[in-house]
């Protein structure tokens, strides 16, 4: 299937060309990523219906990961099913408006994700160094808006370089983007004129959305590690930090991808790279980070061994 002609008054579609793999392969790479795909609802949604179930997790520090949890699933959701369609039925054919929509709910929710890692370590931070004061000061109320900031506000300033990526260049030529979802680097490969401003605006953007949380997340871990180390037993220290390890795990794996691909500049990607690391914080991320949870949080396997215990108990009495 060829690239689509946009006509003179912008009207125009895109050609996704998917997932680069040999043709043997491709139904071997459709299988997994469907697998995978499914994984990782079923783990972002089994961790929300627990904390949601589970009246001891009823506490800030969970009411923010099931809202990573519910971002971790919107994400894989607005890019992975509709590969998964064009690579069973290859047709990769999106007008510039499912386009754009892709490209600004993708932006939108990697934005909300950064700023709510920076709400989780802000409550680590507090709850490590601030231990007496910590009821008071992280309430339930306030994470609520912490929450919610961080939705608002990713949704919020995603808005103009979304517009921007689609109304302000001209597009000519082939209009096959090679990669599996619409991103800003592979449509700036398709624009006539210099872009060069553009993506100094973009770069601008994605450093105000992603580093500025990057600081926020780094000056609480600075102080995390200052307290830990003022503490006099050993078993303390390793007690703080267990509490923390498990968010780290997930702030790592999510700017080592978004940050390799979001802050290098457009010439030093490939497109089989970038799909590659795209997939990684599309898929690969949102699908383990409840295993991370799970399998590192004390009280989220104590919730899950209570669940499972009253459903044998309600099948066996």
């Amino acid at each position: 299937m060829g690239p689509a002609a946009g006509n003179e008054s912008g009207t125009l579609d895109f050609v996704l060309l998917g997932l680069w793999a040999p043709p043997a392969l491709r139904p071997l790479l459709w299988t997994a990523l469907l697998l995978a795909y499914l994984a990782t609802m079923l783990g972002n949604g089994a961790l929300v219906g627990l904390i949601a179930l589970d009246r001891r997790l009823h506490r800030p520090m969970y009411l923010l990961l099931s809202h990573l949890a519910l971002l971790d699933a919107a994400y894989v959701s607005t890019t992975l099913p509709q590969a998964l369609a064009h690579m069973a039925s290859r047709r990769a054919r999106l007008s510039l408006a499912r386009c754009g929509a892709q490209l600004y709910v993708g932006i939108s929710l990697g934005s909300c994700e950064a700023l709510l890692l920076a709400a989780m370590a802000l409550d680590r931070s507090l709850a490590v160094c601030r231990p007496l004061h910590y009821t008071t000061l992280v309430t339930p109320l306030r994470c609520a808006a912490l929450a919610g900031a961080a939705w608002t506000l990713g949704f919020a300033l995603s808005v103009p370089n979304a517009a921007a990526a689609l109304r302000l260049f001209p597009f000519c030529g082939p209009r096959g983007i090679r990669h599996f979802f619409c991103d800003i680097a592979p449509l700036l490969s398709l624009v006539c004129a210099d872009t060069r401003v553009f993506e100094a605006n973009v770069l601008a953007a994605t450093v105000l959305v992603i580093m500025v949380p990057f600081c926020l997340i780094a000056t609480s871990y600075t102080r995390i590690l200052a307290t830990v180390l003022r503490m006099p037993s050993a078993s303390g220290r390793l007690k703080a930090l267990s509490t923390c390890a498990s968010h780290l795990i997930v702030v790592i794996l999510f700017y080592g991808t978004t940050g390799v691909i979001h802050l290098r500049p457009k010439a030093s990607y490939s497109p089989e790279s970038k799909q590659v690391v795209s997939l990684s914080y599309t898929l690969v991320t949102p699908m383990l980070n409840p295993l991370i949870y799970s399998l590192r949080n004390k009280e989220v396997k104590a919730a899950l061994g209570r669940l499972c215990g009253q459903r044998r108990g309600t099948h066996f009495p």
